[in-house]
């Protein structure tokens, strides 16, 4: 088990006076490479580029495959999940598969109902034999070599600076163009950072390139963020980095894009969410509390909320942010208030939460921070949710309603409904849907917002079940032959022109638009686990173990079942390895969970709804 960590570096003070100005624009245009050495270390030069081929090679997987013992505490009850939040450290894996696997009893795990199920009595215990039953083949010898190859893979994509770990590459393609693959990114790098954290210490698991990570991007953040004439909010985390070597200065420098050189040039609204989101795992993961409590991260959480927590003319609790700001950085209708956005804004508003000191100005802000989480959670629980019952009810909904009585508040135009949704919506389950705003709202399904809303508790408990039981119903159109779709369904003709301006990229179940990502794997299988429904995380599983590898772990897959690797998806890319090694460290050891999982707040008040979560 690791030991509380000492902070040994030097305050970011000091690095700012340290690192040398960055280089010029000129300099900084030119074009640069990645050079891979023989340790694995990455360095950019002019002009030149070499690109491992990852190893296949078989080795005796050592993740999650511990025996288990006879414990002292054999004969007492099953700890609840929020026990194990407050004492559990997983970055052993010795003291949890003893304590897990003591005394679990062999039974088969039931389906939860659609309506009724408490996450905050979920056992721990209780999932093992669904998770570890006789008949898995998560645990043979292929999938062994395939875990073997993807922590290998997850490795040679570390980039340093300054002869530390600071993240991971985008993607190690040998063939593609790199463009903007050579860079760490903040989103991209946190299904790393889990990945890091969830490995045990014997087996080498390395938080401490997620505390190198934190603290340079956090040192990021300090810097001007200007875009041609005009200067960014203090608080926005830039989107990437990469480290670039002058060797005729033999220095190494970092170039931050905040935006400037993304496409559509978007600044990214999540990367803040992530990196808060990212402090809070590994807090409790190590029990390193000194990060977090450093005046520095301290400064960089508060510049973060500031940003978000500003006031304004909004009449709605929700973050309102343009087309481009998430995951899904490209045109795809997602302006307004997207649900992605507000989850993950909810999840580091709590997270933030239990790591901001009341010190100074602290204790202003927390009381603002729980203001906006009551409001929040009860705009997102009422207005956001649709199941039948609420479908029928937006059917017969009437227009041009006035005062605090209306019923339609946001004035939506029931003939705005989409034929695709009356077919999809089963009598069973339910989920939030992409966006409310006046006279709008976007019934897309997208699978980012809801994990992110059950892993935070967003979703009330029965939401959160009856999120799961869609999943099941729909299985072929969410899930279909390759995990799983960012978006349900795809935009095409008339709509697809209009709403993502001809994308040639986001062209029908493509990339964005309906495309399957391997990488989400982690998201679902995490919320798999918190609504005590393992069985779904495996099967998915299964079917991404039978084909990722053999397709060099591409970006995205094409096609209304995922059937194709996706036409521009890069080959190797690093989250698609890394969210399968979190997905197979969680389902193996469900005590993981409380590194990626927040339990329901219990002072946050719930809205009065009517109508029926699930029917």
């Amino acid at each position: 088990m690791f030991e509380k960590s000492k902070f040994t570096e030097k305050s970011l003070c000091s690095q700012n006076e340290e690192e040398e100005a960055l280089e010029s624009p000129e300099e900084a245009s030119q074009t640069e490479n990645i050079k891979w050495t023989d340790n694995g270390k990455t360095s950019l030069e002019s002009n030149q580029r070499e690109s491992p081929k990852i190893s296949t090679e078989i080795f005796q997987d050592t993740v999650g495959k511990e025996e288990s013992s006879k414990s002292e505490e054999e004969n007492e009850s099953t700890d609840k999940l929020d026990k194990p939040m407050k004492t559990l450290r997983v970055q052993s894996n010795e003291n949890i598969s003893k304590s897990n696997n003591a005394n679990v009893a062999q039974m088969s795990l039931k389906p939860s109902p659609s309506v009724g199920s408490s996450l905050e009595n979920l056992e721990l215990d209780s999932l093992l034999p669904a998770v570890r039953s006789v008949d898995s083949p998560l645990g043979s010898t292929e999938n062994g070599a395939m875990l073997e190859e993807a922590w290998e893979g997850l490795q040679k994509s570390y980039v340093y600076y300054k002869g530390k770990p600071v993240g991971t590459l985008a993607a190690m393609d040998p063939i593609a163009e790199a463009l903007n693959y050579n860079q760490v990114f903040i989103r991209d790098f946190v299904p790393s950072g889990l990945a890091c954290l969830m490995r045990p210490a014997n087996a080498g698991g390395d938080p401490e390139i997620v505390k190198n990570f934190l603290l340079k991007t956090l040192h990021l953040q300090g810097w001007e963020k200007r875009i041609d004439n005009f200067t960014l909010g203090e608080g926005v985390m830039p989107a990437s980095f990469k480290v670039l070597y002058d060797s005729h200065r033999q220095k190494e420098t970092l170039v931050a894009d905040f935006g400037g050189s993304a496409i559509g040039r978007v600044a990214p609204v999540d990367s803040g969410f992530w990196w808060i989101i990212l402090l809070r795992s590994y807090t409790k993961c190590t029990h390193d509390y000194t990060l977090s409590e450093l005046p520095e991260v301290q400064k960089g959480m508060k510049l973060i909320l500031n940003l978000c927590l500003s006031d304004g003319f909004d009449t709605f609790p929700t973050l309102l942010c343009a087309d481009g700001c998430s995951m899904i950085d490209r045109r795809m209708g997602i302006y307004g208030y997207p649900i992605e956005i507000q989850a993950l804004f909810y999840f580091a508003l709590r997270s933030s939460r239990q790591m901001l000191k009341p010190e100074r100005d602290g204790k202003e802000l927390i009381e603002r921070i729980d203001k906006r989480i009551r409001a929040l959670s009860f705009h997102i629980q009422k207005y956001y949710w649709l199941d039948f019952t609420q479908l029928n009810n937006i059917y017969r909904y009437k227009t041009e309603e006035y005062s605090h009585t209306a019923v339609n508040k946001f004035n939506v135009i029931p003939e705005s409904i989409p034929d695709w949704v009356f077919d999809f919506m089963p009598l069973r389950g339910g989920y939030l849907i992409g966006n409310v705003s006046p006279a709008r709202m976007d019934f897309r399904w997208f699978l980012v917002g809801n994990c992110i809303a059950i892993l935070s508790s967003l979703a009330t408990p029965a939401q959160a079940t009856a999120i799961m039981d869609l999943i099941e119903e729909r299985w072929e159109d969410l899930i279909g032959e390759m995990p799983l779709k960012i978006v349900y369904p795809a935009l095409e003709g008339h709509e697809w022109r209009t709403v993502t301006g001809f994308d040639p990229k986001n062209t029908r179940w493509s990339y964005h638009n309906g495309g399957s990502w391997p990488v989400l794997i982690w998201l679902l299988t995490a919320a798999c686990i918190k609504t005590g429904r393992p069985q779904i995380a495996k099967r998915a599983i299964e079917l991404i173990e039978q084909r990722l590898s053999k397709d060099g772990w591409p970006e995205y897959y094409d096609g209304k079942t995922g059937r194709y690797v996706g036409k521009q998806a890069r080959k190797y890319q690093t989250w698609s390895i890394s969210g399968y090694l979190v997905a197979k460290m969680l389902i193996e050891n469900p005590a993981n969970l409380p590194i990626i999982s927040l339990e329901e707040d219990k002072r946050i008040a719930k809205p009065k709804l009517t109508r029926s979560i699930s029917f």
